[in-house]
């Protein structure tokens, strides 16, 4: 019996959150040390995954298969294909970071009501939701997704009530009640999509017979099993609101601002770099696959959604004050473009949202990071309370201002190439979508530069004429996160390569080709 490769990737976490939860409360330091060891060793195994995965071999590797609840026809099926081996990379990449940026958002608080947080449930935690993310990639059963993409509600639920900002200008009574209120909504929005997909999951077992990915998709190509159209436009909604929520797509988005907002910087990462691409994801192996006519059938409607997701969020992020917000409304926006990519249905469009997934998840790491690490010296997330901060503390400016160049999706760095795939795939069969959507670049131009303009240049506030540097342990977080943008910007071809025959896949799912150029080329 071979290996369980891709068992063990996402247990590795899950049993290092045990662990680390149960390390008595006085050695806080061993608690951290052993969740930082876990994810690198979760990471070893994600980078095993990736050199073990042949792009052109099947469409699903490292499989494993076992009964789990017959009765049923639930199964423990894990697979991969590019797609999900790519962001489960991703992940286990920036969990190591997440955690040392971290280092000391859990340490207990000297002042305010509240004195003491348990540190040791802030990285397990963590790890928990690792372990549940990276799961979700695997799963081909649809129950088993099920499952964990509603699990992991629960402990970022706790990491967004419990381990908030401490930035907070109205003190820590007021902080402490926006973060519940926070967290109870980041709940109550995830949780009610996930019922409506609990409900269209149970009629896929009905009309299906089993919760198998591979031979509902396998049934539904052969022509033996037959859904009425009602039917699957039906059962497309409920699994398409769910993720739509997840992801977020305007008009279900409202959650991600106050979310970010009370967070700690890491959490905020863990939220939209992590957690929100399980919904993108889902909507390409699961709505694409299962649904592919009703799929067909939303296109006009879900772009129209994704553009304004684009715009609005942009329009929003130009408007904030508040430093956070600005980084979850810019994310709204970048959201807009991966659902456009997948939507476009051609596979510029699809590959560039399955890179946009990638890059966007290292951009905003890196600016988000750097903002954390901003936020913590000065103790403000307002942007009117920062000025002239790269005259005394130039690394951590530099390192703003790549990450904030990444966010608009300047030429050379990783954004540009997906956001520029996207746009094309979009345009060469929905010309008008993909012109209008371009205003977004603009837009991202504009709040990404005032962003640094207004805390970064200028003359040099009192309250931040001592602010130190970056320190060592933050420039390890950051400058992996810099290169990567650097790299993947100048040459993405490694990533492309492992995702290009996945979407080619489900373009064959829908039916889809890309449309022909209408202009013939000169002779």
């Amino acid at each position: 019996m071979s290996f369980p490769l891709l068992t063990a990737t996402a247990v590795l976490p899950a049993i290092g959150a045990i662990a680390t939860a149960a390390v008595p409360a006085a050695q806080r330091t061993a608690a951290k040390w052993l969740a930082l060891i876990v994810s690198l060793a979760t990471l070893a195994l994600a980078i095993t995954v990736l050199v073990r995965f042949d792009p052109d071999g099947g469409r699903y590797q490292l499989t494993e298969s076992h009964a789990w609840i017959a009765d049923f026809g639930v199964r423990y099926e894990l697979g991969v294909d590019g797609i999900a081996v790519a962001l489960i990379a991703l992940t286990a990449l920036l969990i190591p970071f997440i955690i040392l940026a971290g280092w000391h958002d859990a340490d207990p608080l000297e002042t305010g009501s509240r004195r003491w947080r348990p540190t040791q449930g802030f990285f397990a935690l963590i790890l928990g939701v690792e372990a549940m993310v990276i799961i979700s990639f695997e799963a081909t059963d649809v129950f088993l997704f099920y499952i964990f993409f509603e699990a992991m509600l629960i402990p970022m639920y706790f990491l967004i009530g419990g381990f908030g900002d401490r930035a907070h200008e109205h003190g820590e009574e007021a902080a402490s009640t926006q973060r519940s209120y926070a967290a109870v909504k980041f709940l109550l929005y995830n949780l009610v999509g996930g019922l409506i997909m609990l409900a269209a999951v149970i009629g896929l077992y009905v009309v299906a017979g089993n919760f198998s990915l591979q031979e509902i998709a396998e049934a539904r190509a052969n022509g033996s099993l037959h859904m009425a159209t009602n039917t699957e436009r039906w059962l497309f909604l409920g699994f398409f609101f769910a993720f739509a929520v997840k992801a977020p797509l305007w008009p279900l988005h409202t959650w991600l601002p106050n979310a970010m907002q009370e967070s700690t910087a890491p959490v905020a990462v863990l939220i939209t770099a992590v957690v929100d691409k399980v919904g993108t994801f889902a909507m390409l192996r699961f709505c694409l696959q299962l649904f592919p006519e009703a799929s067909k059938w939303a296109t006009p409607v879900i772009l129209v959604l994704a553009l304004i997701s684009i715009v609005y969020g942009a329009l929003l992020a130009v408007g904030q004050r508040d430093i956070k917000r600005l980084v979850a409304y810019a994310s709204i926006s970048h959201f807009g473009f991966i659902i456009m990519g997948i939507f476009a249905m051609t596979s510029q469009g699809q590959s560039g949202a399955t890179l946009y997934m990638v890059n966007h998840g290292i951009s905003t790491a890196a600016l988000m990071l750097v903002a954390g690490f901003l936020i913590s010296r000065r103790g403000s997330r307002l942007i009117a309370d920062y000025g002239g901060v790269q005259k005394v503390a130039p690394v951590l400016a530099g390192t703003f201002l790549v990450g904030s160049l990444a966010t608009l999706s300047l030429p050379g760095l990783a954004p540009f190439v997906s956001e520029f795939l996207v746009l094309v795939g979009t345009f060469t069969r929905y010309p008008a979508i993909g012109i209008i959507a371009t205003f977004g670049i603009v837009l991202a131009a504009l709040y990404t530069l005032v962003l640094y303009q207004r805390t970064m240049t200028g003359p040099v506030k009192q309250e931040v004429s001592a602010m130190p540097d970056l320190r060592a342990r933050e420039l390890v977080v950051v400058a992996p996160l810099i290169v990567l943008l650097i790299f993947l910007g100048v040459y993405p071809k490694p990533v492309t390569d492992i995702v290009n025959p996945a979407v080619k896949s489900t373009l064959s799912d829908v039916h889809k080709k890309d449309p022909k150029p209408s202009v013939e080329a000169a002779k």
